[in-house]
């Protein structure tokens, strides 16, 4: 049997340690968040697709908030209502289609 993508539940050090490494994100109640503003609504647009395949590709999906250059989002795993590490993969994963944008 092959495992599943790691959803090790962070308590609330081991997120601020994660965070560390996540400039501009930090927790919201039971999970990370972020806003990004950008110059355009195609930008955020564009931010917003890149950001899908990426979680498509986890197969672990971020809340998404669009308001037209601003795009907030929020990752955590509403199975156990709390950050896993798979969260701060995807925040990771986020920074870097936010810095191709």
């Amino acid at each position: 049997m092959v495992p599943g993508p790691d959803k090790s539940v962070l308590d609330e050090g081991q997120i601020a340690d994660a965070l560390m490494d996540l400039p501009g994100w930090e927790l919201r109640g039971k999970q990370i968040a972020i806003t990004y503003t950008f110059k355009t609504f195609a930008q955020a647009i564009e931010f917003v697709n890149a950001v899908a395949e990426l979680a498509t590709k986890l197969d672990h999906h971020p809340d998404i908030h669009i308001a037209f250059s601003k795009v907030k989002i929020f990752c955590g795993t509403h199975k156990h209502n709390a950050v896993t590490t798979l969260d701060t993969q995807l925040a990771a994963g986020v920074e870097k289609a936010f810095e191709a944008v």
